[in-house]
């Protein structure tokens, strides 16, 4: 009965980790394109570039890319998590 508690628990702390990691990932991963759009000129599409509509659309636009970017990051770490058993 407490082995069984005790992989519970594991697994748990794990799922836990995993989700942290991946959250981390997703913020760093729009704050980094959040940083990059930022040296886009924004003239070409926007009368006003600054003007709250534009910089909603910037933020619009970094949270999609990032959440691009840090699907691919996870899932590599995914794959690479795998390989591992697969040399092993």
């Amino acid at each position: 009965m407490n082995a069984g508690n005790d992989f519970y628990s594991f697994a748990q702390n794990a799922a836990g980790l995993t989700g942290l990691f991946s959250i981390v990932i997703v913020i760093l991963s729009i704050i980094l394109v959040w940083f990059i759009l930022q040296e886009f000129k924004w003239d070409a599409f926007f009368k006003f570039p600054r003007s709250p509509k534009a910089r909603m659309f910037q933020v619009i636009v970094a949270v999609v890319l990032g959440h691009l970017l840090a699907k691919f990051i996870l899932e590599y770490w995914g794959y690479t998590v795998l390989l591992k058993s697969f040399v092993e």
